[in-house]
């Protein structure tokens, strides 16, 4: 047997289990990669908002992946939640001294609560990190934040906001619809050097998406290692994502907005 690839997720807690290092481990073990973290800070939050957040100190957080690197391998890099500027430097260093084929950037700013999980003197720092991704997938709210902009309204300014991000730097950028108002489908816009894609689905009908952005970032960097190449990747991940947001009102978990099921695949032992 082949061993499985290793993943590395460099993000915050979430003590709900949905969003977070939590969610990044969880669905690197349901896709079959064998998972690693690096905590950036601690959260208090539930499924109904986040009360409190904690930074790691950075060179704390340093010990952790220097100690990490020195007897593990990395297949894959997922980044998250970063909070503020010194750690976003600390992480783009860490890239610069650990090249890894595969990198994806997830830009978390606000949690699905509306909550601001990044300061906001930090958006510029997160600029620096984007040739050193491979992949980010900012939202509309982030990809507007990221090009100082105002978040795209169509799929044509989501495109153009994509190819602009390639432009500012970004190897790659998936900017992702789920915030366009839109009742039936979803769509996703790729811009790299595949050119511009798009990635359609139908819209689920549940209020249980938190974490869907940790997860889908996550999901891409544990299946890319296998994969031919990232619209490849994108597609199988999305794919994954669709079932478990479909099985997420199964959980039941929270009063707010719950996670989705990550180990849909494995339902039946769940039940």
């Amino acid at each position: 047997m082949n061993p499985p690839p290793v993943a590395l997720t460099i993000a915050g807690s979430d003590p709900g289990g949905g969003a977070g290092i939590q969610a990044d481990l969880k669905t690197f073990s349901a896709l079959g990669a064998y998972g690693t973290s690096v905590i950036t800070a601690l959260t208090a939050q539930n499924t109904c908002g986040v009360t409190g957040v904690l930074p790691i100190p950075v060179d704390f957080v340093r010990a952790q992946w220097r100690t990490l690197v020195a007897d593990i391998r990395l297949d894959a890099i997922k980044i998250g939640m970063l909070a503020s500027a010194e750690l976003a430097q600390a992480v783009g260093d860490f890239l610069d001294e650990r090249r890894c084929a595969h990198v994806v950037l997830d830009p978390v700013m606000v949690a699905t609560s509306g909550d601001r999980l990044l300061d906001p003197a930090a958006i510029g720092a997160l600029r620096r990190l984007l040739p050193r991704a491979s992949l980010v997938t900012p939202n509309l709210p982030e990809a507007a934040a990221l090009l100082d902009a105002s978040p795209a309204r169509s799929v044509a300014e989501m495109a153009a906001q994509a190819q602009a991000l390639v432009a500012a730097g970004a190897q790659r950028a998936l900017v992702k619809g789920g915030h366009l108002a839109d009742a039936a489908e979803s769509t996703d816009v790729l811009a790299g050097p595949e050119g511009v894609r798009y990635f359609r689905s139908l819209r689920v009908a549940t209020t249980n998406t938190h974490g869907t952005g940790c997860t889908l970032s996550s999901a891409l960097a544990a299946l890319r290692p296998r994969c031919a190449d990232w619209p490849a990747t994108i597609a199988a991940a999305k794919h994954w994502l669709d079932g478990a947001l479909r099985a997420a009102d199964g959980l039941a978990v929270g009063h707010g907005h719950g996670p989705v099921h990550h180990f849909h695949e494995c339902k039946a032992r769940w039940t």
